[in-house]
């Protein structure tokens, strides 16, 4: 057998899953080297259960779309590392085995609080380790989170908010005749003053969610000048859209990263 044949029986391949509010991320690592990323719904406890009996390749390329083209074997079982912010979908996935469940103990950003999500600790991790400290990340989820660290790689502190798509759903469902509006329709900023309901509730969420996110950046370079403004999420992309039209001068400094967790998972869990 060749060196380089070795060397490929050598490499390891863990699955990292993140478990969201509304959706299952999850990461494929090969060594500590990021491979492969993807989304999914929540998985019913009876695939989990299916996983736990039998964690093989085959039963997670059906349950979350693996690539099949990997350039190694997979030992079995395969390891599993999970972050999550739900504690019902964190309890189904205790039976799986070769388990670690990062908790905040694993993080090594100093001035950590007790209910700090692990997702928010994870991503400005990434998001320092990767594109420096002081960094400010926002996280354009079901929720829209802002977390900040210094140059000290302690936290500052943050925000959260409902994100972009929570915020339309809640008018559509607890109106009496207000339409149930989704994410992702329009790429241009609508008109302000507008002249229909529909056009009026995107205008009053989305002008309203990027003063908010500015007044909050401009309040983050009072404290670092020269900070790493870093966002991630479902609505990242859109929202720095919407931006690029706005505010012009904050987009021009603003990084998307939709990587951020698993960059802080690969740096502090797997070896």
């Amino acid at each position: 057998m060749s060196n380089h044949s070795q060397s490929k029986d050598q490499q390891r391949l863990s699955i990292a899953l993140v478990v969201g509010n509304s959706r299952l991320h999850w990461a494929l690592f090969i060594d500590k080297t990021l491979y492969s990323t993807g989304d999914t719904f929540h998985l019913p406890a009876s695939i989990i259960q299916q996983l736990a009996q039998d964690p093989t390749l085959n039963n997670w390329l059906t349950a979350i779309s693996l690539p099949t083209n990997l350039p190694i074997i997979p030992e079995y079982p395969i390891p599993l590392i999970l972050a999550s912010v739900v504690p019902s979908q964190t309890s189904l996935w205790q039976i799986y085995p070769h388990l670690h469940i990062i908790t905040l103990e694993d993080v090594p950003l100093e001035g950590i609080y007790s209910t700090l999500g692990i997702d928010r600790a994870l991503a400005v991790w990434g998001a320092g380790i990767t594109w420096g400290f002081p960094v400010l990340v926002i996280d354009a989820g079901t929720a829209l989170t802002l977390t900040g660290a210094d140059n000290h790689q302690s936290l500052v502190g943050g925000a959260i908010l409902p994100g972009l798509g929570l915020q339309f759903a809640s008018l559509g469902q607890n109106t009496g005749q207000l339409p149930l509006l989704e994410t992702g329709l329009m790429t241009t900023l609508p008109s302000r003053f507008a002249t229909n309901t529909s056009a009026a509730i995107q205008s009053g969420v989305i002008y309203t969610l990027l003063s908010g996110i500015k007044d909050f950046i401009e309040a983050w370079w009072q404290l670092f000048p020269n900070g790493q403004l870093v966002m991630t999420g479902g609505d990242s992309n859109l929202l720095k859209t919407y931006l690029d039209q706005q505010f012009s001068d904050i987009s021009d400094r603003l990084i998307v990263d939709n990587h951020l967790i698993f960059q802080g998972i690969g740096n502090i869990v797997i070896t």
